[in-house]
């Protein structure tokens, strides 16, 4: 790709663990983020199912600035999102992410989206989060970050965060961690009444990323012992 860059390539690489990288070209996010809206100028009056025929093909090549464009063209067309569109994201989820940088841009800029518009598809994310596959799970919370932090769904968020509790996945505990914390902007009381009840065996990394935005003093207060 003629905007690959090595220094942006090897900089991106400090942020995943060995192993789970997203391959990548090197393109600076902001570029990539500007060929995506290029590409959506282009074919934005295409039928739907034309964009995410092409959304299909950047996210079958599981390169990181591939996937991250096809986010940006199908956020870009959420105006005509339908309810049946989860089954096409429960694909890209299981048959192209591997690693969480996908993962929450999928996430954040689709999936939650589709979400706010189709209460419908909330019970979807239980299933996935029985799922084997690591980041099919760490997705079912992730899923809820953006609809979490502008009040919806409260119990939903919290049977996600029951059926995750204990996995051992720090991926995963991550993904719920983080659906908690976003989640506590809008329902802090309840967020907090949810990890001090919990918090004798939640994971610390879960419970850390839940309580981060929290004022000091419920900090210190989940923070101890139980």
């Amino acid at each position: 790709m003629d905007n690959a860059d090595r220094t942006t390539s090897d900089t991106m690489a400090r942020f995943f663990k060995e192993g789970e990288g997203a391959k990548r070209y090197g393109v600076p996010i902001e570029i990539a983020r500007k060929i995506g809206k290029e590409v959506f100028r282009e074919i934005k009056k295409e039928p739907k199912q034309e964009i995410f025929s092409l959304c299909n093909e950047l996210w079958k090549s599981k390169i990181f600035e591939e996937a991250y464009i096809a986010c940006i063209i199908s956020k870009s067309i959420r105006k005509q999102y339908e309810a049946k569109d989860m089954e096409i994201y429960e694909n890209w989820v299981n048959l192209y992410v591997n690693n969480w940088s996908d993962c929450d841009t999928l996430c954040c800029t689709t999936i939650g989206y589709n979400l706010i518009q189709f209460p419908e598809n909330v019970k979807v994310l239980k299933t996935w989060a029985k799922s084997k596959n690591r980041w099919t799970k760490r997705a079912a919370a992730v899923s809820l970050v953006v609809p979490g932090k502008k009040g919806y769904y409260l119990a939903d968020v919290f049977q996600i965060a029951d059926i995750l509790m204990m996995d051992p996945d720090d991926m995963v505990q991550k993904g719920y961690g983080w659906m908690l914390k976003e989640t506590s902007k809008a329902y802090e009381k309840e967020v907090f009444d949810y990890v001090m009840k919990h918090k004798a065996r939640m994971p610390w990394t879960a419970l850390r990323y839940a309580i981060e935005k929290m004022p000091d003093d419920l900090k210190a207060e989940a923070m101890k012992k139980p």
